[in-house]
């Protein structure tokens, strides 16, 4: 009874970070289409939305490697989730702050915060992977 309820447990809290990344892939499609013509399409949203699903579920609860004093090495996985996290969630927090403060930045704003969230994403998603592949 115990492992069912556990196991419903990290599955709401997985389905919860990856509502958490579909929320911050709107607000940088938001800003960053409405900034790019060219990327102001319905499907540019959908991407970014699911861009931030797949990072924000595979790459925020990443197992880890057993702690080890005699053979420690660094952890690529937990290293890349951390670092992916911070540039995806950073550029959804600019992204909010201009939507929000109704700022006009400088173009090469919207490109940083572009590659930041694909940066931070993808970082994300080759964290899970690599995380789940040596798991298995």
């Amino acid at each position: 009874m115990r492992f069912g309820v556990r196991k419903t447990a990290h599955i709401f809290e997985r389905l919860g970070l990856a509502m958490a990344g579909a929320a911050c892939g709107l607000f940088v499609g938001a800003y960053v289409g409405s900034a790019i013509p060219a990327l102001t399409t319905q499907g540019f949203l959908l991407l970014m939305m699911l861009l931030g699903i797949v990072g924000f579920y595979l790459g925020i609860d990443t197992p880890q490697l057993p702690f080890d004093d005699a053979h420690s090495q660094i952890d690529a996985a937990e290293l890349l989730s951390s670092a992916g996290t911070l540039c995806a969630t950073l550029s959804a927090l600019v992204s909010v702050a201009v939507i929000v403060l109704r700022l006009d930045p400088h173009d090469a704003l919207t490109w940083l915060v572009f590659a930041g969230w694909i940066g931070g994403v993808a970082m994300q998603i080759v964290a899970g992977a690599k995380a789940r592949m040596r798991k298995a």
